[in-house]
């Protein structure tokens, strides 16, 4: 039975992409900072196992990846999805903020990706690694873009790394897509070029690069709305 540890899993990209692997049968951990979400995820979905985690706290990763290899015997893959935006710029912006978007946006990946290795290793699984288009296009001012596209390194890096060890590593970068990721911002902008992506069409691609057959690898999926440039 296949085992998928996904961050950031209580809600939009992550709660698709969990919800759609449980209806194939498949095994999910999922985590989470905020304890009311995992307990709404959890009450819809009580097979799954729900963690309260801080992606960019190391010893938080390392432990929910303790706790699914301890609950499932095994780890295939994550999805290193969770993600943080202020929605402000680099002439305007709180550097608070910035530092937020930094450790969960980057350093979270990272940390992830570090703690499972030895089990993605022992099944020769994969990595999926959730950037946006803002990691692809520069945009004016755009810190949360300029953390993208670490991402966006991060994956290329890691390909690199892990290639040998038989583990496959997917960027997704998805571009504008209907989650409360625009909640702080008031929600999202309405005149979007082409409109937006869903939760569940995201949850779908992920679900596809980690289906393929053992040896393929999908480095890369730009996903967009049609008519949409971001």
């Amino acid at each position: 039975m296949t085992v998928t540890l996904i961050t950031g899993g209580s809600s939009g990209i992550g709660a698709a992409t969990a919800r759609q692997l449980l209806a194939l049968g498949h095994q999910v951990a999922v985590t989470g900072r905020r304890a009311e979400r995992l307990d709404r995820f959890s009450a819809d979905h009580p097979e799954a196992l729900a963690l309260v985690s801080d992606s960019g706290v190391p010893a938080d990763v390392q432990a929910a990846v303790d706790a699914t290899v301890a609950k499932f015997g095994r780890l295939d893959n994550i999805v290193a999805n969770a993600g943080y935006a202020t929605h402000d710029g680099l002439d305007d912006g709180d550097p608070e903020g910035w530092r937020d978007m930094v450790l969960t946006n980057v350093l979270g990946p990272a940390l992830l990706i570090r703690a499972a290795l030895p089990h993605l290793a022992a099944a020769k699984g994969r990595i999926v690694l959730v950037g946006s288009v803002a990691g692809l296009v520069n945009t004016p001012g755009n810190f949360y873009g300029a953390t993208k596209w670490a991402v966006t390194g991060l994956a290329g890096n890691t390909r690199q790394l892990v290639g040998e060890l038989g583990i496959g590593v997917t960027l997704v970068s998805p571009g504008g897509t209907l989650t409360d990721f625009f909640d702080p911002a008031g929600g999202p902008p309405a005149d979007r070029p082409g409109g937006y992506l869903t939760a569940d069409q995201l949850g779908a691609t992920i679900v596809w690069a980690l289906s393929q057959p053992e040896g393929v690898d999908i480095s890369t999926l730009t996903v967009r709305r049609i008519g949409s440039i971001y």
